[in-house]
């Protein structure tokens, strides 16, 4: 995984130690650009260059690989919002069955991401139920069901067009019968703008909690690393419709520019629970916000 940008932002910073010989202001107004260019907003860019400028001045840093570290930690600080209260673990419930509802606009790679985790669970020697709660379109029941049956997965599904809420009832229903350890449901690849659907989210959720006896042990929020700033804009009316508890990355192999994780962090105030680097059933990963920060600037 590569991130150019952020590789410049180094290069830069040894340029200016090793050739003036000092960080003054025209060095923070070069790296300001580089981060902007490098898919951090301008909130956050603001955020870091402040603590940067006071690292500097207050621990007299005078080479690059103080001010690496500094810059490194305030990201990693960004990173590790809800650090303490399972921020990078996904929640398992110590009741069966342990729900994942996970939701997203279309093209995000939604679908995807639940086979991933799907596959992921079971290597880990878990059972797992699938609910199709995408029940507007009959090309993601059947893409689901394609999953499923490769990696041996049990599924939940109705008819194209029925009630998704009835379908994650269902699955939930059948798991706590058949003592299953995950469902993961789907839901409908909804338009964030499209009032109806949001309220149809929160049909489902407050079915899934009525049959749990408890909230969904996890919301997951897929979001498409290369969609920038619109990414954060479709997060923020989710987050006002659902009570989300973080976030799936896909896409992440697609961008050199990275930041992009950075504001989404920042802005969200949600950690970013997991991340989808490929097409490929084994292409996810929980997300580690030190390594991350690390790979940006190494």
């Amino acid at each position: 995984m590569q991130f150019s940008l952020f590789q410049k932002i180094r290069e830069k910073l040894d340029q200016v130690i090793t050739g003036r010989g000092r960080i003054d202001e025209d060095l923070f107004e070069e790296l300001e650009i580089l981060m902007i260019q490098a898919d951090i907003n301008v909130q956050t860019t603001s955020k870091l260059l402040t603590k940067l400028r006071e690292g500097v001045e207050t621990q007299k840093l005078t080479n690059t690989s103080q001010v690496v570290n500094l810059l490194e930690e305030s990201i990693v600080e960004i990173l590790e919002v809800g650090k303490g209260n399972n921020a990078f673990n996904l929640y398992r419930s110590a009741t069966f069955p342990t729900l994942y509802l996970v939701i997203g606009v279309n093209g995000v790679g939604k679908t995807t991401s639940i086979a991933k985790l799907c596959n992921m669970l079971q290597k880990q020697g878990k059972r797992v139920i699938l609910a199709a709660g995408d029940t507007f379109r009959a090309a993601a029941i059947d893409q689901l069901q394609i999953w499923a049956d490769r990696s041996g997965a049990e599924m939940v599904k109705h008819r194209e067009g029925a009630d998704p809420s009835a379908v994650v009832f269902d699955a939930v229903k059948a798991a706590k019968a058949r003592g299953v350890d995950f469902v993961v449901a789907d839901t409908a690849g909804r338009l964030h703008t499209r009032a109806n659907l949001m309220e149809e989210l929160k049909k489902i959720h407050r079915i899934a909690r009525r049959e749990l006896d408890r909230d969904p042990d996890e919301i997951l929020l897929v979001l498409d690393a290369t969609t920038g700033q619109n990414g954060i804009s479709q997060a923020k009316l989710f987050l006002q419709a659902m009570p989300v508890t973080g976030i799936i990355l896909t896409k992440l192999d697609s961008t050199a520019r990275g930041g992009i994780v950075i504001s989404i962090a920042d802005e969200l105030k949600l950690p970013i629970k997991l991340t989808g680097t490929g097409e490929q059933i084994d292409k996810i990963a929980l997300f580690n916000a030190r390594q991350f920060a690390k790979d940006l600037l190494s």
